[in-house]
């Protein structure tokens, strides 16, 4: 019997190696983020819809197009590229720390009744509402307390900002903060839940690039930068944890991913444990 060799599919686009070399130094020049080889198919998945919107036939036409300066699709191509995987109370055992030493700490040792957290790299939000739950959760009515949110995604941000979300994305809630946080959707929005007023009031949300000037002002008693720094090269990732070091209070608090690591990177925060490092210089 002879052998069938079936044929492989064929793509709808062709990515030469040069488009995606463009493709990976304009993102690297924008963003910072890293695409390597190993990203190329996921490249190709992302960009695809980018160039059928467009009713582009070829990646080299749309290379022509990010190279003519076209930022509206610059932002396009960002807002593509960046991965936005996130969920409530994400890496629960840095909330745990936040409620059982964090807070009850900056209680006790600030005066001035005030509290400023940065979320970077927010995502859509889960992360910025999670610390505003843990601050309602912990913090009295009478404190000043502001969550920054910050992501290089526009879409996100506008998604954050609006607080609106599938219910089934709540499941790092209890039945408890789903009373007393949530506001469930009814007619047409059955299905969809949206964070209290309380909460959105806490959190200023805004499209911010880590590698452009950061019109922030610190000092800042804790910082949320998770699974942010995975897609940077060591040089830049030296360069954007002496910046958060730079706007963070004195012996303050600095939370990353769980596969990320200040080792050979800074020395200006310790390890705590479980990626929670204090500033220490």
């Amino acid at each position: 019997m002879g052998v069938v060799q079936l044929k492989k599919k064929e793509r709808e686009f062709n990515l030469t190696d040069k488009d995606f070399n463009l493709i990976s130094k304009i993102v690297g020049d924008r963003t910072g983020i890293v695409l390597s080889p190993a990203k190329r198919d996921m490249v190709y998945s992302r960009l695809t819809r980018r160039l059928r919107s467009l009713g582009l036939t070829h990646f080299s036409d749309y290379c022509e197009l990010i190279q003519s300066g076209d930022e509206a699709e610059l932002l396009e191509l960002t807002n593509a590229i960046t991965t936005n995987l996130t969920s409530f109370f994400r890496e629960k055992h840095h909330f745990d720390y936040l409620s059982k030493t964090v807070l009850p700490k900056l209680l006790k040792q600030k005066t001035n009744k005030k509290i400023r957290i940065w979320s970077a790299g927010c995502s859509s939000g889960e992360e910025p509402y999670s610390l505003a739950i843990t601050i309602k959760e912990n913090v009295p009515s009478t404190w000043d307390v502001k969550i920054l949110a910050t992501d290089l995604d526009t879409n996100m941000v506008a998604k954050g900002k609006n607080g609106t979300y599938e219910i089934e994305k709540l499941t790092g809630l209890s039945n408890n903060q789903m009373k007393k946080w949530v506001q469930r959707g009814r007619g047409n929005q059955e299905g969809l839940v949206r964070m209290s007023p309380s909460l959105r009031e806490m959190i200023t949300f805004k499209q911010l690039n880590l590698m452009h000037d950061w019109p922030i002002n610190g000092p800042f008693d804790f910082i949320f930068c998770r699974n942010v720094v995975i897609y940077f090269d060591k040089d830049t990732q030296r360069i954007l944890f002496e910046r958060y070091a730079n706007l963070l209070d004195q012996s303050a608090h600095l939370f990353i991913g769980h596969s990320e690591s200040l080792h050979n990177v800074t020395t200006r925060f310790k390890l705590l444990g479980k990626t929670i490092y204090q500033k220490i210089g």
